[in-house]
């Protein structure tokens, strides 16, 4: 019995000097993750890299459309309180706003769970993970162990509102239509701004954990777009995320796609 108990001291204490290494030697690999500003600054790099290449094959064909190149900081005052509400609905995370941040010992344990067991312990934090590691892989960075630790480093000084507008503003949808104010545009022929709850809600399917932005582009089985949109609506209304008489009133809209030249 003994015997058992010092091996299983021995691994603890083991654990206690690998873990660290392991982490900091991870982290030594990654780019600079100190600030907002160094998570701005690459996702601009590479964002605007990516825009102005298509501008360029554009410009090459003779074209004249001129796309927005500039990436800005994302801001979640700009973001429709609809759209957000529908995000984490379909997140799983109806509550993320009203439950307190994730931190210290559920944190640390949720980052290990996910890394050696693969699994994903109850809780919103579940949620700041996911999206943390969405903004660290549009940054570049690849693998469980390295996507991980940049969560953590990210969530170190990113507020739930800013991770939310992160995500939101660098999910690729096609080449060079990147984050949702791109995909109003070119969805809508509309500013984000500007939408109705039905076009948010139509929105929300060329989201993950959907990605139907090409059917709704090409206005694919409109249908069944509008059956999936009102689908949401009911559910946004369900979870009181949105009145009722809202949520009928954008299901009695037609869908945005057919109207859209």
């Amino acid at each position: 019995m003994k015997t058992v108990f010092w091996l299983f001291m021995f691994l603890v204490g083991l654990a206690g000097v690998v873990i660290p290494l392991t982490y900091l030697y991870t982290a030594s690999k990654l780019p600079r993750l100190e600030s907002e500003f160094d998570v701005e600054s690459q996702l601009r790099h590479r964002i605007e890299g990516d825009r102005m290449s298509v501008l360029a094959s554009r410009m090459d064909q003779g074209g004249r459309e001129r796309a927005a190149v500039t990436f800005t900081r994302p801001d979640f005052s700009r973001m429709p309180k609809d759209l957000v509400a529908l995000y984490i609905r379909q997140m799983e995370c109806p509550t993320y706003f009203q439950t307190p941040r994730e931190d210290g010992r559920a944190w640390a344990w949720r980052l290990f769970a996910g890394v050696t067991l693969g699994a994903s312990p109850p809780g919103d934090g579940s949620c700041e993970r996911w999206l943390a590691m969405r903004i660290a892989r549009e940054m570049g960075i690849e693998g469980d162990l390295p996507l991980s630790v940049a969560a953590h480093r990210l969530h170190a000084f990113f507020q739930k509102d800013q991770l939310v507008a992160y995500d939101l503003s660098t999910i690729r949808f096609e080449r060079g239509v990147i984050g949702v104010e791109d995909a109003a545009r070119k969805l809508f022929g509309r500013e984000l701004g500007e939408l109705q709850l039905s076009e948010l809600a139509e929105l929300q399917l060329a989201l993950p954990p959907y990605g139907f932005y090409s059917d709704i582009k090409a206005c694919k089985n409109a249908s069944l777009i509008r059956q999936n949109r009102d689908m949401l609506l009911q559910d946004l209304a369900g979870y009181a995320l949105v009145s009722e008489e809202r949520a009928r009133n954008a299901i009695a809209q037609p869908v945005a796609c057919l109207s859209v030249k």
